[in-house]
């Protein structure tokens, strides 16, 4: 009977793993570059642009990954649509209320316009800032909010940006920040 009970609660913990709620956070058992772009393509169709009978064209170019692999930016284009911008994708380990650890992946659309103006005024703080937080590096930090993210940045062995976006916390390094900003606006001049 104790291997039946066991058995029945690994199983009802595999199909919870796999399952979304109504907040737009997803349930997986691990998460990488590739089951981020995979996931992303069926956001942009389902989410962004919207579903129909005809056959749309779009595409979905990874830029950056995070080396935690909390956070990838992703650039889209549906030129039938008029319509691209960047996607980023968080993720991050949860508790639910019975205790059940899982990986949660949500992601977040960025407009041309606004990925735009946010990665310019995330640059520009940051350069703006670079005194300051070079000053002293192991209390000095700056934040600000962009629409409903918002981004804490220190120095630690470099800049560090933590990304806060719903219940997730990613840390953003300088280098997947400029990597992401360069081949976006490469992207764009295309």
């Amino acid at each position: 009977m104790r291997h039946l009970t066991l058995l029945l609660c690994f199983y009802s913990l595999g199909i919870f793993a796999q399952t979304t709620n109504d907040t737009g956070i997803y349930y997986a058992r691990e998460f990488s570059k590739d089951k981020a772009l995979y996931k992303a393509k069926e956001f942009v169709m389902e989410e962004i642009i919207g579903l129909e009978t005809n056959v749309i064209k779009f595409n979905v170019d990874p830029l950056a990954e995070t080396s935690s692999g909390e956070l990838i930016s992703l650039a889209y284009a549906c030129e039938e649509k008029n319509m691209d911008g960047l996607v980023l994708g968080f993720f991050g380990n949860r508790w639910d209320n019975s205790g059940v650890f899982y990986q949660a992946f949500a992601f977040k659309n960025l407009p041309k316009k606004e990925a735009i103006e946010m990665l310019t005024k995330l640059n520009d703080e940051i350069e703006l800032n670079a005194k300051y937080l070079s000053a002293d590096s192991d209390n000095n930090n700056i934040y600000f909010q962009y629409e409903d993210i918002t981004f804490l940045i220190y120095r630690d062995s470099g800049i560090k940006i933590r990304v806060f976006w719903q219940d997730f916390d990613a840390e953003w390094e300088s280098n997947s920040f400029s990597r992401t900003k360069r081949r976006f606006e490469k992207k764009l001049t295309k």
